[in-house]
This record gives C-alpha cells, structure tokens and sequence, in this order.
C-alpha cells in the first residue's frame, strides 16, 4: 500500500521557531522546554505561568499560537473528513510550548492511501477522492497541493488506460473493426495528448511517504 502525507507544516514552523527563540532571549530567566515536540512528547523543565506574569509581547505570541493551533487542528480534521476510507493514519501534530508554558500545535500530518484500484475505474473514483481530501483544507499547504497534482496524474494515467483498453477491444461483437476514425482511437488520442500536456515526458508515478 502506497501512503502519502497531506500536511499543514511548511514556513510556519520555521517562523515559530523564530518567534520562539526571540521570546526566549528576551526573557531568559524562565525555565524553557524545547521549541518543539512530536505527537505524545512532553516538554522537559517548562513552568506554567500566569497570564499576568506575561510580558506584553510574550502575551501577543501566546494569542497567535492559540489561533495557529486552531487553524493547524482545523486544517487536518478537514483533510480526514474528506478523506473517509483513504485515511490510514489520523492526524499527528508538531507541537511548541508557549511562553505560557502550554504546548500548542504548530504543524500536522495526515497519512493517505495512494496505491491504485483493482481497475483503471477504480483508480480513477480513488484519484479523484484522494485529490478532494487534499485540497479540503480552505488553504491547502505546499504539500496538499503536490499530493492533489500526483492525484490529478493517477487519474490522468487511469483514463489513458481506460480509453487504450476501449480502443483495442473496439468492435468486439460486431464485424467492425477498431479504425483510427473511431471515437475509441479519438479518445485515446485526447487522452494521451492531456497526458503528455500536464507533465511532458514523466512516466505514470508516485511518490510516497511513510
């Protein structure tokens, strides 16, 4: 089985990081916990605080963490809604520690199944799921669209198939053979030359991330 990741992660991780370390610097006297944690880590000698002993701009970073994390949660319960079926692995979430000493989801990831259908129609209902729950968030990252693209292309390669197929079988149970005028040679045609337009000279692949 073929598995690939829709994720929310990109720049945003790298800024908060940032946003971390100058945070940190401005109020060195406070026990820190690392910067980040993976789904089901805990952050090591990190105090929890009181908003009142926040400074204004230690406050201001708590206020977008807070709102990133809603957005990172939002993101990925949209990509396993729409991906009913597909999802082989829930949503996994990066994590910061706040000023505040809470630990907030800065990133995400949600496994996908890729591997085709049983037939070229199958592949093609698959294609056109997989590329649905990859642009389900309101603002796919990088990623989603790169699996939405790969998607785009899985279907592509299923119609190709589809069309040769119905072109080669041609007049079965008549006495009229398959011709380069047939609608079957046409639409094998129309599909080979979208094909070759999307991405010229790739063969039929995808990528995969465990």
């Amino acid at each position: 089985m073929s598995v690939m990741s829709v994720s929310s992660l990109g720049g945003a991780q790298a800024a908060w990081r940032q946003a971390a370390t100058i945070s940190a610097a401005r109020a060195a006297d406070t026990p820190r916990g690392p910067a980040t944690a993976e789904d089901g880590g805990k952050a090591q000698g990190t105090r929890a605080r009181s908003a009142d002993t926040l400074s204004e701009a230690e406050q201001r970073q708590v206020a977008e963490l807070k709102e990133r994390d809603r957005e990172v949660r939002a993101h990925e319960m949209a990509h396993v809604a729409a991906g009913a079926g597909l999802v082989t692995r829930g949503a996994s979430y990066t994590y910061q520690t706040g000023p505040d000493g809470q630990r907030y989801a800065i990133g995400g990831e949600v496994g996908i199944d890729t591997s085709p259908g049983r037939t070229p129609e199958e592949t093609l209902a698959k294609a056109e799921r997989i590329r649905a729950a990859a642009l389900a968030p309101a603002e796919p990252s990088g990623q989603d669209r790169q699996v939405a693209a790969q998607a785009s292309r899985m279907a592509v390669d299923a119609r190709l198939e589809i069309a040769r197929r119905e072109f080669e079988q041609g007049g079965a149970g008549t006495q009229a053979p398959a011709t380069r005028d047939g609608p079957g040679y046409r639409g094998l045609q129309a599909a080979q030359a979208y094909s070759s337009a999307l991405i010229p000279g790739q063969a039929p692949s995808l990528s995969a991330t465990a």
